[in-house]
């Protein structure tokens, strides 16, 4: 299950993100997103954990959790339509 993370520190690492979803089971990779301009965190991740029951264990007790000094949001990531973009292709500017 891939895992939506929000409100990272800009200093969290992959390793801590990690270390942290460690404890509720196998963790398959950790992304923190970085911004291809500035070379820094954008503030979100993802975590891939293969079992489900981990990953809702990971979810439900992750969030709102402080780290770094602020509170995670952690939940599942919604599927993203292929070449989706935030506004609709069709939507007007006026």
């Amino acid at each position: 299950m891939k895992i939506l993370l929000r409100n990272l520190t800009r200093e969290t690492t992959e390793a801590e993100l990690h270390t942290l979803f460690k404890e509720y089971g196998d963790v398959q990779y950790c992304k923190v997103v970085m911004d291809k301009v500035t070379g820094k965190s954008k503030g979100f991740g993802f975590v891939e954990m293969p079992r489900a029951g981990e990953a809702k264990a990971a979810i439900k007790g992750l969030n709102a959790r402080d780290l770094g000094g602020n509170k995670i949001r952690v939940k599942k990531a919604e599927k993203r339509e292929q070449g989706s973009t935030e506004k609709s292709p069709d939507a007007s500017d006026t």
